[in-house]
């Protein structure tokens, strides 16, 4: 090999010489005379708008015979990358002519951090006689600078500076790398997931900047509150995550969500307000050696969704991935079933206490699965209402409800007089329009709107009681019946109770079916009673079971009762059989 730079005429021997852009090298000399490659044969090699060199091999070594400026610059000249040198390619030639290769292709990188070059590294056969190489480098230090530069951009959350969920994923897991390759690392980590309650109430009071204005508030002071060796990041719109790695004897997590939760013990102050932000945390553990980082996640986002509901700190345990796994079987079971038509309603027996006269029944939806048999609605009504399958499944059951009035009154031969009840769900009222589908369930069956009595809970009021009331008024137009079910649960507001077309408020078995036996439960059936018939509202009494719970009732004057003591649920054959033997006009 030979040094040769175009630059500096001195160091040049009697081996290579230069002639314009080009620097030849000597191949030596024959009969006395130097052989060199002709300036005429390469020089198309000075146009060329890459760095590119010509090597040529011997029996002995590789030599240069010619290269261009911006070649001779990369290896030479004053902004030579170091490292780079003519070993380099004669490393790559030779290994190339061992394996019987025609052609190199590499992406070659500095080893320098701050000034980062890459290159790309083209080494072909080259001449007749297959001695020759052509080597050319091409510049792609912009495009590489451009990846690493888009790349953080999509780790990074734009607005806090900190990783992104993709980004936490990536830090996590190359944390998790560098602690497994530690003697001395500990064995245990946690990740925690903190989410900002009411967040998006920020935004719809006082805008998106201000709520952006709040993100950034809180990641700083969430930023105070961690140690050095801890990964924050924000991996939702209000919802940020912590890797903490744990020693043996520090398995207490809940004390480091606490040490997050401080962050929002004062107001924020923003736009001229203070805004008092609330969150719910939660926690899982992972373990170094055997657990999957983004396991360890979703099993935290399990318990995030219990921290929510219970408001207080959650930590995952063992049994809750199984119950989730679950209730996702649930949901894709469910959907399934409805286009199959696998579910049914069945028809508990709705008694006027003070005749004993069939008033009417209560439909409830009732599905058996062909390989899990019976499902209780307590397991699949709130996958429903979770997923959003609560928006067909009540309109099946309206229309299925409405359905069986219509054919049970064919088959009597005349209009029977009783009321079939059918729960809307609060999140059915939110997500359909109920007054469409109840109105097109009546018309399709052909009945009147008094022969369905339409049963909601308290909590379909609690969030928009003014836009329930307007709900509840159209459906009073279509003279349906309203009842408020399980009654006292929940919130109950008076004032409103009061404004609202309620006709039936139902007591919740909770109270009635040990109110004998609990003088407290007892006291709140009274007061409901009490309060039912100021407001001149009839009252059902659910779960009676046996003959002094139904005497009770009647004596404090109760007007309906459901339970096992009158009926369990009914098919809809078994229904028509008990509502023709006990044929009686209801009473209003």
């Amino acid at each position: 090999m030979f040094c040769a730079n175009a630059l500096d005429m001195k160091m040049w021997d009697n081996k290579h010489f230069a002639h314009g852009s080009l620097v030849f090298e000597s191949l030596g000399t024959e009969n006395g005379n130097r052989v060199i490659a002709p300036q005429a044969k390469f020089a198309w090699l000075a146009s060329l708008p890459i760095a590119a060199a010509i090597f040529y091999q011997d029996t002995n070594n590789i030599r240069q015979i010619v290269a261009n400026a911006a070649f001779d610059e990369l290896t030479f000249g004053p902004r030579r990358e170091a490292g780079l040198n003519l070993d380099e390619f004669a490393d790559r030639i030779i290994a190339m002519t061992e394996q019987s290769r025609e052609s190199h292709f590499e992406c070659w990188r500095s080893a320098d951090p701050v000034n980062r070059r890459e290159l790309e590294m083209n080494i072909a056969r080259f001449g007749e006689t297959h001695d020759m190489f052509l080597v050319s480098l091409v510049d792609r230090t912009a495009e590489a600078l451009s990846r690493v530069s888009l790349r953080r951009e999509m780790l990074s959350d734009s607005l806090t500076g900190f990783c992104n969920r993709t980004g936490f994923e990536e830090q996590v897991e190359a944390a998790i790398g560098t602690l497994q390759k530690s003697e001395s690392s500990p064995i245990y980590y946690a990740i925690i997931l903190i989410d900002l309650a009411r967040f998006s109430r920020v935004n719809e009071s006082v805008g998106a900047m201000a709520g952006d204005e709040l993100i950034i508030t809180v990641a700083r002071r969430l930023n105070s509150r961690i140690r050095s060796n801890e990964i924050l990041a924000r991996i939702g719109g209000n919802e940020f995550a912590l890797f903490v790695s744990l020693s043996d004897d520090q398995l207490n997590v809940e004390s480091i969500g606490e040490r997050l939760t401080d962050a929002f013990a004062d107001p924020c102050k923003l736009s001229g307000l203070e805004i008092q932000m609330e969150c719910a945390v939660a926690a899982a553990i992972g373990s170094v050696a055997s657990d999957d980082a983004m396991d360890t996640l979703r099993r935290a986002q399990i318990a995030m969704k219990c921290a929510k509901s219970s408001k207080k700190f959650e930590l995952y345990s063992a049994g809750a991935l199984d119950t989730a796994r679950h209730r996702f079987s649930i949901e894709t079971d469910l959907r399934r079933a409805l286009q199959r038509g696998e579910l049914e309603l069945h028809y508990q027996p709705l008694v006027e206490l003070s005749t004993g006269q069939l008033n009417g029944f209560e439909a409830l939806a009732r599905w058996d699965h062909p390989d899990h048999g019976f499902i209780s609605p307590v397991d699949f009504i709130p996958v429903a209402e979770e997923s959003g399958l609560i928006v067909p499944l009540g309109r099946w059951a309206l229309e299925q409800a409405a359905t069986s009035i219509g054919d049970w009154d064919l088959r009597s031969g005349g209009v029977l007089p009783f009321k079939v009840s059918v729960n809307l769900s609060a999140v059915q009222m939110q997500r359909d329009d109920v007054i469409y589908a109840v109105a097109n369930a009546i018309k399709g069956a052909g009945i009147t709107g008094e022969r369905i009595m339409l049963e909601l809970t308290e909590s379909a009021f609690v969030s928009d009681p003014d836009g329930a009331k307007k709900i509840l008024n159209a459906l009073k137009g279509l003279n349906t019946n309203i009842a408020m079910d399980d009654f006292g649960t929940g919130y109950s507001n008076l004032a409103y109770l009061q404004q609202l077309p309620i006709d039936v408020l139902k007591i919740d078995r909770s109270f009635v079916s040990e109110m004998l036996v609990d003088k407290d439960k007892r006291a709140i059936v009274r007061t409901v009673l009490s309060l039912a018939r100021a407001l001149g509202i009839k009252t059902t009494a659910e779960g009676i079971e046996s003959i002094e719970v139904s005497a009770t009732l009647k004596r404090l004057g109760c007007s309906f009762g459901q339970g096992y003591y009158f009926a369990r649920p009914l098919t809809p054959t078994a229904a028509y059989e008990f509502l023709v033997a006990n044929n009686a006009p209801a009473t209003n």
